[in-house]
């Protein structure tokens, strides 16, 4: 039987697991306290072949120094983002990610921010709450165009919040499906007629920094853009550029290159923008869905 840690829950996330892990799971030793500290990490796992990870990073390095360390089970879909997966293959680690289980709360989460960034919602809040008072012009979503960029479990889920707001859809995939629900279309012409894109590409070296300038630079002037899927399919340099020119109008975002943001990030000196801490996925409907999910890949092994 494999012996497994959770190397980083908190105690939010505890609450729900014992909720979700029964008398009959494997059994999993818990450790509290959030993300560990690079250094800490070999130590933490000694004694362990199967580690469930939150959010603490294994790089390289550090997966060197994980003697004995046979499988890393990620709570969601982000893997690359915490552990180099060139290198745990090297080292004979196995990384199981948990898809799905998020997809309603996720999209939820999307047109939350589709909603904020076109109603300034988030502006005007953060004036009021200074003692000011500025009624700002917003845009209605019905009739306007909604590109959903990646048509998986959370784009389908987009198209179908995006149809009952009264909001034309248009989707862009990059392999062919069957049974989209909406209509297909290539990426430039995506860009081109959308007043709202939606991204949902999951990040790998094919999709890295997917939306560059000459992409950005296609769409209509005033654009708003959403991301809850991964801070690097966007080219960051490029983006605020162009929100500080006005052709993007708003940019409304969940993730970013470095959690938690470090105070010179650049996009926390823009006005037009929607901030959200790296939530869309955090509900207790969808939390305790990958709990169950990350119990049975760590007793599967």
């Amino acid at each position: 039987m494999s012996k497994v840690l959770f190397i980083d829950s908190t105690p939010d996330i505890d609450r729900l697991w014992k909720q979700v892990h029964r008398p009959d799971d494997i059994p999993i030793a818990i450790k509290l306290g959030g993300r560990v500290a690079p250094d800490d990490v070999p130590k933490a796992v000694e004694g362990y072949d199967t580690v469930i990870d939150d959010a603490t990073y294994f790089s390289d390095e550090t997966l060197g120094r994980c003697r004995g360390l046979k499988h890393i089970v990620f709570l969601g879909t982000g893997a690359a983002s915490f552990i180099d997966l060139a290198a745990a293959e090297r080292h004979g680690i196995k990384v199981s990610t948990i898809r799905g289980y998020g997809d309603t709360t996720v999209a939820e989460h999307a047109m939350g921010l589709v909603f904020a960034a076109a109603r300034h919602i988030a502006t005007m809040h953060a004036m009021m709450r200074a003692g000011g008072w500025r009624p700002m012009q917003g845009m209605e979503l019905r009739g306007k165009t909604l590109g959903i960029v990646g048509l998986g479990g959370i784009g389908r889920e987009m198209a179908r919040l995006a149809t009952g707001v009264g909001l034309k859809v248009l989707a862009y995939n990059r392999s062919a499906i069957a049974d989209s629900p909406a209509p297909m279309v290539g990426i430039d012409e995506l860009l081109a007629q959308s007043d709202i894109v939606s991204l949902h590409l999951g990040l790998n070296d094919d999709t890295r920094g997917f939306l560059d300038r000459a992409r950005l630079g296609k769409t209509r002037r005033g654009v708003i853009l959403v991301n809850t899927a991964r801070a690097g399919v966007v080219d960051e340099t490029a983006l605020v550029d162009l929100l500080r020119s006005g052709h993007v109008g708003h940019y409304a975002t969940d993730v970013f290159a470095k959690e938690p943001t470090p105070p010179d990030e650049p996009l926390l000196a823009l006005d037009n923008v929607t901030l959200t801490a790296h939530a869309g996925y955090n509900t207790p409907e969808a939390a305790m869905t990958m709990y169950r999910r990350a119990i049975d890949l760590a007793a599967a092994g």
